[in-house]
């Protein structure tokens, strides 16, 4: 089974395709992290707490909503969406982790340089770091150049062309 990877692209219709409650869901686990975040920073200083808020808050109400859109869209079709809500959701995770990794750099930038530039400078340079990490990373991907990139698939399973 091999899931289907569309080209990136913007698509505003989208939004009138998700309901108000998968907003709220994200938006409340979101600020649920975010406020975890801060009693750890609170408690055990800012340098911790930075930590947790680096975790990217919107990925767990996005994953759980990953997977009900893909078993909802098999079950129309009378199939079991188990399998392709698996490989969603894995695709989500690693985006995830790859933006994350993007993230890391734009923060070195940042931690680096806010003592040296004016904060505008420093914004925008990192956040070129981060679109340029980025993208790297993903070519990367595309690539398959991650030597183990499918190294923990089940026996007998193919290798997905994420």
């Amino acid at each position: 089974m091999r899931l289907e990877v569309k080209p990136i692209a913007v698509r505003p219709s989208a939004l009138a395709e998700t309901r108000w409650y998968q907003y709220a869901a994200r938006f409340f686990l979101g600020g649920l992290i975010t406020a975890m975040a801060g009693l750890i920073a609170k408690h055990y200083g800012p340098r911790v707490g930075g930590l947790f808020l680096a975790f990217p808050a919107i990925f767990p109400a996005s994953a759980t909503l990953i997977e009900k859109h893909e078993r909802q869209h098999k079950a129309e079709h009378g199939l079991h969406g188990e399998q392709r809500a698996r490989k969603a959701v894995g695709a989500d995770a690693a985006g995830a982790a790859m933006g994350s990794v993007a993230l890391i750099a734009f923060a070195l930038v940042v931690w680096q340089e806010l003592p040296n530039l004016p904060s505008p400078v420093v914004i925008a340079t990192a956040t070129l770091v981060w679109l340029v990490s980025a993208g790297l990373i993903w070519i990367a991907w595309k690539r398959n150049w991650f030597p183990h990139r499918g190294r923990y698939r089940a026996a007998g399973q193919e290798q997905s062309s994420l």
